[in-house]
């Protein structure tokens, strides 16, 4: 070996002396910047030549003397697979009955029949207000309407007779609605004084305690009530995902606190761009089986924007990169039966990578050997052998 490369660096100095050409030290003496600057150029030039003709003779001898050693490698086999790519976002848990209850009328609150965590049904008594006395006002109008509608009836069957006046038969029947009406409206502003569960759900907070003066407006909440069955996140999806982001598409859902997932599906998008983050929003719903999730929860929310059926899909790890730009792997070109196959450069267009994989679009067929492990060692044309 030693002698090959005393050879080569003999001929091309013999070449140069051939030549009459100025030595380095020479051309250094003389510092002309561009002259350095060529010869360097030529110097390398000659260098990576004769790298080049040690390799080449180093791989001759190897052959024929049998003592010939093939990199190693391990491959793997692209097969068209099923790929579904995930845009990944994050979310909050939301409820849309998570609610504050406010009294209607005013009034002390005379008794509250619920605590916090209790289960409630839609329209079950959670709280009653001191009416002020309308109940007696109540009854006495029922009273009084009572005997508006024994005079009304009496005065219809007399005039279905043709006996009396009409007028005294309409003022009767006015009477009567008159006073029908007013029970109706005292009946309607008594219901106010019974505060009631607008859904079912959970009594998440009672706010005012027992005896304490209400009415109605801002700042008098009297109960928060939350529905932890119908849960949903709500996640802003950048807009150039408009056409791959739609309903019924796959969702995965990840609760970093809870360390749990859900797989569900999109329920809805959104139908308008916001001007803020050129963002449009999807809701997932979240199922609540074991009541875990709770409102205002922060979830990481992966949501299908890609799927392919026939997909070839590699490690990102092995892809280099050229001068131009190019992306290629090694394919190990025919192996035989003793394991050994040529390197073969492949230049390679990629897809959408997820999960330390990348999906090949061109480049690579289906039933190809891709090196992995030494990849990066290998050279296009050099044989190899793959690990067995």
């Amino acid at each position: 070996m030693k002698k090959i490369v005393y050879l080569i660096t003999a001929t091309i100095a013999l070449s140069a002396c051939g030549a009459k050409e100025q030595s380095v030290d020479d051309l250094i003496a003389a510092g002309n910047l561009e002259t350095l600057r060529t010869k360097k150029s030529e110097v390398s030039d000659q260098q990576k030549q004769i790298e080049a003709n040690i390799r080449k003779l180093d791989s001759a001898i190897a052959l024929k003397s049998g003592e010939e050693k093939l990199p190693l490698v391990n491959t793997i086999t692209a097969e068209f697979q099923k790929f579904d790519h995930f845009l990944e976002l994050q979310g909050d848990v939301k409820t849309k009955q998570n609610v504050l209850v406010y009294p209607e009328m005013a009034g002390t609150l005379q008794r509250v029949y619920v605590k916090e965590g209790d289960r409630v049904r839609k329209g079950q008594t959670l709280a009653t207000i001191d009416d002020g006395g309308m109940s007696s006002q109540l009854a006495q109008l029922k009273t009084q309407a009572e005997l508006a509608k024994t005079t009304y009836e009496r005065r219809k069957r007399l005039w279905d007779q043709k006996i009396g006046s009409e007028i005294e038969f309409l003022s009767a029947k006015s009477n009567f609605e008159a006073a029908k009406n007013s029970v109706d409206q005292a009946s309607s502003q008594l219901g106010k004084s019974t505060i009631r569960a607008p859904f079912s759900g959970i009594i998440d907070d009672v706010i005012k305690d027992q005896g304490t003066v209400v009415s109605p407006g801002v700042g008098s909440e009297v109960f928060r009530i939350v529905n932890l069955s119908d849960m949903y996140i709500s996640v802003d999806v950048p807009e150039a995902y408009l056409g791959d982001v739609a309903k019924g598409k796959e969702a995965m859902v990840y609760f970093p606190v809870l360390r749990d997932s859900i797989t569900t599906q999109i329920r809805e998008t959104g139908n308008f761009i916001k001007p803020s983050n050129r963002s449009f929003s999807a809701e997932i719903p979240v199922p609540n089986k074991n009541g875990k999730i709770k409102p205002n929860l922060s979830a990481k929310v992966s949501l299908n924007d890609y799927t392919s059926e026939e997909a070839i899909l590699i490690p990102s790890s092995i892809i280099s990169e050229n001068a131009e730009g190019e992306q290629y792997v090694y394919l190990a070109d025919e192996p035989n039966a003793d394991n050994e196959a040529v390197a073969k450069r492949a230049i390679i267009t990629t897809g959408k990578t997820q999960g330390g994989q990348i999906e090949v679009l061109t480049g690579i067929q289906n039933g190809s050997h891709v090196i992995k492990e030494g990849a990066r060692t290998v050279k296009d044309g050099q044989k190899v052998k793959i690990k067995s």
